[in-house]
């Protein structure tokens, strides 16, 4: 399924293009502006296509279908829904949860910008949220964290209607630990209920309980779950920062959620032991310092809240170093002027660096205040504007949506130039309304390793990205530049949000 556009293609408008090429040229760069509502809604369509379970009339992504419709099953235990990480076909459930409070901090922060986007934003939420409350409450004392062997489902290439590898659940308990999944499970159904408090307040009471529930077990029964599940999980979803982060996060989004003082009390007994004191400078499905000393701060900044003045000063250190010029600058930029960091699918990072330079902005903005950068010395600045922070942040969703050397739109299906063979089995394999008969394991490497574009179009989804050079090869068997991944997506919703909302 290609996106219909009268502007896309057509042999009848290609002298008007090129008229309209000529003068763009003449034209600043800084001139190009992008429908970022429509982004927006791109971005929101993607989880729809990410689903596991029975689809609810009206997906938006018409070639998908039901999945997944007997998870947990074989293990009495109801695991139906949620979603698919990226490209393939297992439930990871620490990035799902990571991308559900992602989702849930765009619709709380950025909501009043959704427009006519909010009702599906927060269905995307829901989505997720329902699924870890499932997951959180099916068996007491315990936590399902993972639903599929992942070393079986990468074995095979198939649409995730015809899956049957083994569909092997996972959990953690107090004799196998994982605080890490279980604080940002507590992190994301605390979120969530922030989300619905006004319009579904039953659910956002049961979801607020189970957060709390799951957080008391997360603290309660200490350890991480890559030494509980070993290589079910790793080296795919690694909790290489550890549990100390997820803690301290979850802490912090049920103080939020509940305005329990009590968790405001653990925060302040526990935060130094917990990476408080710690500079990090990314923001990922694994490490959440960072995203927490900017939660936190936006108490000491709105409420002045005693004891998180630290929150504040290591958010700035943060920030600072993501601006050219200023005295704490240390971050990497592409020529073309992308953040970049090393490893694979960079494109996460920008989206979450882009979203907490946009939330801090925000925060900074309504106190009246600045992000410190230390001694301006040698020319240096050494402070920060919210404006500031603003323009950074919207030179890299600009950049994502084709203000590029490679004038590539890295959103599928957003502009006339995007990447084709996203790495993803669903839209690389005929759907199974064109193609009923089920496609073997086996058979399905045939369309990874086929040059063709994908026959469906995977809306919304951002994949990887170009490397340190800008470089992109839209190439299937490349995922680490190829594949999207629902926590790339979660933070870039809050982002195109406000940029809908606020740019003329």
């Amino acid at each position: 399924m290609e996106p219909k556009s009268s502007s896309c293609g057509g042999a009848g408008i290609r002298l008007r293009l090129l008229v309209v090429l000529h003068l763009l040229l003449l034209v600043p760069s800084s001139a190009m502006a992008f429908n970022y509502a429509d982004a927006l809604a791109k971005s929101i369509i993607f989880f729809e296509g990410q689903r596991s379970g029975k689809l609810p009339p009206g997906n938006r992504m018409p070639w998908r279908a039901d999945s997944g419709l007997t998870d947990g099953a074989q293990y009495n235990v109801d695991l139906v829904g949620g979603y698919y990480d990226a490209g393939d076909n297992v439930k990871f459930g620490l990035p799902m949860a990571f991308s559900t409070t992602m989702l849930a901090w765009s619709v709380l922060d950025f909501g009043k910008f959704m427009g006519a986007e909010l009702p599906n934003a927060r269905a995307a939420v829901r989505w997720g949220a329902d699924y870890l409350l499932k997951a959180a409450t099916a068996t007491p004392g315990a936590l399902y964290v993972q639903v599929a062997d992942p070393n079986q489902d990468h074995r095979c290439w198939e649409r995730p209607e015809d899956m049957d590898t083994p569909r092997s659940v996972y959990r953690v308990t107090a004799d196998k630990p994982g605080s890490d999944v279980a604080g940002e499970t507590a992190a994301a159904l605390a979120a969530s209920s922030m989300v619905f408090r006004r319009a579904d307040p039953a659910y956002s009471a049961r979801l607020l309980h189970a957060a709390t529930q799951v957080f008391d077990f997360a603290d309660r029964h200490r350890g991480s779950y890559s030494d509980s599940l070993a290589s079910s999980v790793c080296p795919f979803y690694c909790s290489y920062s550890g549990y100390h982060d997820e803690l301290l996060w979850g802490a912090s989004w049920l103080h939020r959620a509940s305005r329990n003082a009590s968790f405001m009390s653990y925060v302040e007994a526990n935060g130094m032991q917990l990476g408080a004191g710690d500079d990090d400078y990314s923001f990922s499905w694994d490490d959440k310092r960072v995203g927490t000393k900017v939660l936190l701060a936006k108490g000491f900044l709105r409420n002045r809240l005693h004891g998180l003045e630290l929150y504040k000063a290591h958010s700035d250190s943060y920030i600072c170093s993501l601006v050219p010029g200023t005295a704490s600058f240390q971050s990497r930029y592409t020529p073309g002027g992308l953040l970049y960091r090393e490893g694979s699918s960079n494109m996460q990072y920008v989206t979450t660096a882009t979203f907490l330079m946009l939330a801090y902005a925000k925060y900074l903005r309504s106190s009246g205040a600045t992000a410190s950068c230390g001694d301006g010395g040698g020319g240096a600045r050494g402070e920060v504007s919210a404006a500031e922070l603003v323009a950074v942040a919207k030179r890299q969703v600009d950049y994502i949506l084709g203000k590029n050397p490679a004038g590539m739109s890295y959103m599928v299906g957003f502009g006339c130039r995007y990447p084709r063979r996203a790495h993803h089995r669903g839209a690389s394999m005929p759907s199974v309304r064109a193609h009923p008969g089920r496609i073997s394991c086996d058979a399905g490497f045939g369309y990874l390793h086929s040059g063709e574009p994908n026959p469906n179009v995977l809306v919304g989804a951002v994949v990887g990205g170009p490397d340190s050079r800008d470089a992109f090869a839209d190439d299937r068997g490349n995922f680490a530049q190829s594949e999207p991944a629902t926590y790339i997506n979660a933070p870039l919703v809050g982002a195109l949000a406000y940029f809908a909302g606020t740019t003329k």
